[in-house]
């Protein structure tokens, strides 16, 4: 299908281009195919320096930044939205007012794929859940590529558009999405969900965005499941499973699902998730010894307790897209189990300095401060509101050595000072990273890259 012929000459008005790559995918695609294109974003122009010098070679894009324009949204064929902005914000209003679709990357190109070519000719795999929907992406993608099938990745993955991906897929092909539930309010505009649908778990998260409605964030996650047919198939954890009523075969899976005899990455959690892939696995019909060679090879997703490397006998770990407490508490727990394991004569019951808080997104600290105590010899946070939520649930007469600071510069320097041989830094914070950093992974990538020149 010639593409170009469907977007030549379009008013499109891309509304967030952001730092991630999914945006300035979008609109390469779309001008190369002839669209006439509209970017607003409230980032200026030199917060979006990056992405502009990617697409300054186009002369059918035009700019608004700094600000959002209600004329942007009038006079259009289409708008794409990108993740985060809000389906209430006025300018999605006022284009809904004037009848302009809205459309967003990922559930745009399974509608185009779906409506030119019928369904049956990709086979759609969406992953969404609070915590571990890219582990469980990853391995899924690896799997199936390790099977010899033609398979690509898409939705919520660093760097990547799926629009484009309209140029590459040939019939029979796979597609694995990885879809937060931003994206998945995509789905729930064009009524459709995925083929096969991994649901990891749900808990509270975003409630900055959601304004503390948590209701409001399990009914855009569950767009991954409410439009299946019956022939579709959704794979989810015991966790999640009693909030789900689909018309689809629901297929509930435990950790236990693992051969005992199999390697996996350490963590009770990666365990769980572990298991959901290879129930995908065994649907697709992947032979065992394919699936159980990918989970045992696979080394994890960067900035998920990613090992960075080891300094002077001290294990640096990335793992800058904990933003929730409970992502931290099963960090805190993994390496803990570690030391615990291989722990040689040593005085010390704690081995973890914890790099963490942030940005508030209106969620409670108070387990968290209780693994900490438990967990943490040497805490360094970052300057912001979950910070100071943290603080107060850790109490004044905290025992725990604590620093605070504004840089990764300040945070890392402040570790390697404090760590000893046998000590873990740990980045894993617990909170967003707007107000300090660009967004969660130029965290992550600060941190590494520091931690590097040590």
């Amino acid at each position: 299908m010639d593409y170009k012929k469907i977007f030549k000459d379009k008013k499109i008005t891309i509304m967030g281009l952001g730092l991630l790559g999914r945006g300035v995918g979008d609109a390469r695609f779309l001008a190369e195919r002839g669209a006439k294109i509209l970017v607003t974003d409230l980032k200026t122009k030199k917060e979006l320096a990056q992405s502009l010098q990617q697409l300054k070679k186009y002369k059918n894009i035009t700019y608004v930044l700094g600000e959002h324009r209600k004329e942007d949204f009038k006079n259009k064929d289409f708008i794409i939205k990108a993740a985060g902005v809000p389906l209430d914000s006025p300018h999605i209003k006022e284009a809904k007012k004037n009848k302009i679709p809205i459309k967003m990357d990922a559930s745009w190109f399974v509608e185009l794929v779906e409506h030119f070519y019928g369904g049956g000719y990709i086979t759609v795999i969406g992953i969404t859940g609070t915590k571990g929907k890219s582990t469980v992406t990853h391995i899924i993608y690896d799997m199936i590529r390790s099977s010899g099938k033609r398979v690509y990745l898409g939705g919520n993955v660093r760097g990547m558009a799926t629009l484009p991906l309209l140029n590459k897929v040939k019939k029979g092909d796979f597609i694995v999405l990885e879809l937060d539930s931003w994206q998945l309010q995509g789905f729930g505009e064009s009524k459709q969900s995925p083929h096969i649908s991994v649901f990891t778990n749900f808990m509270p998260d975003h409630l900055n965005y959601y304004k503390e409605n948590i209701s409001r964030y399990f009914k855009d996650k569950a767009n991954i499941f409410i439009y299946q047919k019956k022939d579709d198939v959704l794979i989810c954890g015991n966790g999640i499973s009693k909030k789900i009523k689909t018309k689809s075969k629901k297929i509930v899976i435990s950790k236990n699902f693992i051969p005992k005899h199999w390697k996996t990455i350490p963590g009770e959690h990666c365990k769980e998730n572990i298991a959901l892939t290879i129930a995908v696995g065994e649907i697709l019909g992947i032979k065992k010894n394919i699936i159980k060679k990918t989970v045992e090879n696979f080394k994890g997703v960067p900035g998920r307790l990613e090992f960075v490397r080891k300094a002077n006998g001290v294990m640096y770990y990335n793992d800058t897209t904990a933003t929730m407490p409970e992502a931290v508490i099963s960090a805190l727990n993994t390496i803990s189990t570690i030391y615990r394991t291989n722990k040689k004569k040593t005085n010390k019951e704690k081995n973890i300095l914890l790099l963490a808080g942030g940005a508030d997104k209106m969620l409670s600290y108070k387990k968290l401060a209780r693994a900490i105590k438990e967990n943490v010899n040497i805490l360094i946070l970052f300057k912001g509101v979950a910070t100071e939520k943290l603080k107060k649930e850790l109490g004044k007469n905290i025992k725990i050595p604590t620093f605070e600071v504004k840089t990764m510069n300040d945070a890392v320097m402040c570790a390697y000072a404090n760590a000893e041989s046998g000590d873990t830094v740990l980045l894993s914070p617990g909170a967003a990273s707007f107000g300090l950093f660009k967004n969660e992974f130029d965290r992550g990538d600060q941190f590494t890259k520091k931690v590097k020149q040590l």
